[in-house]
């Protein structure tokens, strides 16, 4: 339905700005170094993950989606390294793809663990399809001239939006465990947002732009997947979720 109604909507057209940032200095011959350095974090989050899922006693289906959950993690990491290191409508492609590896990882992970497993699992093909499907039409749309955000925004903001009813339509007792770090997932990305809409405004009160504040909000917001997985692999208080299917 939401997929719907996105393209009912005009096309979304990215801003002529956007690829102008409130920080661009140069240090240590990087350029943009605040939003390139930034990225360090999900590099070192990312790779920790890798290591907790492939160490992890855990079905097959659930290992899969978290290792590609976490390896979009760092691909974030260097992909937005990448585009700030040399901004463009290019670079950007390689930014946008890895996080929406990442967004869609975790609705499929959410839908295993609350719905069902073998659901998740069906759901992982598809979904990362159409996350990588939305940057590559946009970045079609710009090539022929007129640029289309909409579905790019609908990957974005749908994963957060649909495991907010997964909750609240599957919730039990005994996600009560998981549930804070679900919420601050959400709560750091949705700070990430904010973070990244006051990108000047914040450089000209403090110093360090709303940019980079973004990239550290959103590494904190990825570091509570690897609080959530440990938590619903250690915890024997949870294990109605994790034999699903």
């Amino acid at each position: 339905m939401t997929l719907i109604i996105i393209f009912l909507i005009p096309p979304i057209a990215q801003p002529l700005s956007f690829h102008r940032f409130a920080d661009s200095r140069t240090l240590l011959g990087i350029p943009n170094f605040g939003n390139v350095v930034s990225n360090i974090p999900f590099l070192v989050i990312g790779i920790y993950g890798l290591i907790r899922v492939a160490r992890a006693s855990v079905p097959a289906a659930i290992r899969c989606i978290n290792l590609l959950l976490f390896a979009g993690v760092v691909l974030t990491g260097l992909g937005s390294a990448y585009y700030h290191w040399h901004p463009n409508n290019d670079t950007l492609v390689w930014d946008r793809i890895p996080m929406t590896i990442v967004f869609m990882s975790f609705l499929s992970a959410t839908v295993a663990e609350l719905v069902s497993r073998p659901l998740g699992a069906r759901l992982l093909a598809p979904l990362l399809a159409v996350g990588a499907g939305s940057v590559l039409w946009w970045h079609y749309t710009e090539m022929m001239g007129r640029g289309d955000l909409r579905l790019y925004f609908w990957v974005q903001f749908y994963p957060m939006l649909a495991i907010l009813l997964l909750l609240w339509l599957y919730y039990t007792p005994s996600i009560k465990v998981i549930l804070p770090s679900l919420i601050w997932i959400i709560f750091w990305y949705v700070i990430a947002k904010v973070f990244e809409q006051l990108d000047y405004p914040i450089y000209q009160a403090i110093g360090m732009s709303g940019h980079t504040l973004k990239h550290l909000a959103a590494a904190v917001s990825t570091g509570y997947f690897v609080i959530l997985f440990r938590k619903k692999y250690s915890s024997k208080t949870y294990p109605s979720i994790t034999l699903k299917g």
